[in-house]
């Protein structure tokens, strides 16, 4: 569904609903896992706002609460019956030979990248991908609870209105939803920003040293336990050994000759990878998204999936 402009609801004034398009899009991304979802059922809501807008109640919410309880019911009936959306690591133990095929499996909704560039947002450390995946593996009410609460700062008795229940029942899935993503919280507070200098450095290393083919200059950059996953392959890796002999058989079957490009995404810092083609030119290949700790990459997830790529609006082809 194409994005429509100029949105609007009539009180005591006009009321542009646009300006909450990014918000809710992050909201509904943080429920769903995947952005594309997200931009569908944010257009979904803001429809049915428009629809609904003769019936808006400015005595009893604010323009902003009432989108929020609109685009939760969306959020919630798109929500039934779907499979969790995970990252590679979170399915099994991870892989030790290198040189296995990698057989993408797309029958798996795997959980999907967060254009950050589209959006001016005030925080995004609660769309790193792995809050956002520990997030899917709570009930979806669940999960409106404690993003609503913890990250959008509702009050217990918005929740309850939006979700139609108490505020104690409000507080009781709170609690249970804490428990279930606090080592995740606790690991975000360790996690550079991306306009961390010392990140930004390390990834620019990073950098060089990939589009040079250097793996021993890669796995220098790594933590002792990094991470490795190339979601839609359900394979991971886990330590700097067999992080390091994956890209020697990555350069081994693609060549040493690739370009990189330095955005975010998720909060994180990343990179677009450019692989050689037939054609003589580099191929979009790929965004790597990082995780930064102690001057160190400890995570590293690599989406190939085209697709996921459209929304960062990077070229497909370079020279």
């Amino acid at each position: 569904m194409k994005a429509r402009q100029g949105y609007g609801v009539r009180h005591d004034g006009p009321v542009d609903f646009e300006p909450y398009r990014g918000e809710l899009t992050a909201y509904c991304y943080r429920m769903l896992g995947s952005y594309q979802d997200a931009e569908d059922l944010v257009q979904e809501s803001l429809l049915r706002a428009w629809k609904a807008r003769e019936r808006y109640d400015p005595a009893r919410a604010s323009v902003r609460t009432w989108l929020y309880r609109i685009a939760t019911n969306v959020c919630l009936t798109a929500l039934e019956g779907r499979a969790r959306r995970p990252l590679p690591s979170g399915l099994g133990a991870p892989g030790r030979d290198t040189g296995v095929p990698l057989v993408p499996a797309p029958d798996i909704p795997w959980l999907g990248p967060f254009p950050d560039a589209r959006f001016d947002l005030e925080a995004r450390a609660d769309l790193r991908l792995a809050w956002v995946a520990a997030v899917q593996l709570l009930p979806a009410r669940q999960r409106a609870v404690l993003v609503l609460r913890e990250v959008l700062g509702f009050t217990a008795a918005e929740v309850a209105d939006q979700l139609e229940t108490t505020v104690a029942a409000v507080n009781s899935a709170l609690q249970r939803a804490r428990g279930a993503v606090a080592g995740e919280r606790i690991r975000l507070t360790e996690v550079a920003e991306p306009d961390d200098p010392e990140a930004r450095a390390v990834v620019q290393r990073y950098a060089r040293a990939f589009e040079a083919a250097d793996v021993p200059s890669l796995v220098r950059l790594l933590a002792e336990d990094a991470i490795l996953e190339m979601p839609p392959v359900p394979l991971w890796y886990l330590g700097r050994e067999d992080y390091g002999r994956f890209m020697d058989r990555v350069f081994e079957m693609r060549g040493p000759v690739w370009a990189t490009r330095e955005l975010s995404a998720n909060g994180q810092p990343a990179l677009a990878a450019y692989a050689p083609s037939a054609e003589g030119l580099l191929q979009l290949h790929s965004l790597q998204v990082f995780t930064v700790h102690g001057g160190r990459i400890t995570h590293n997830v690599v989406f190939a999936d085209p697709r996921l790529l459209d929304p960062f609006g990077l070229p497909r082809q370079i020279r």
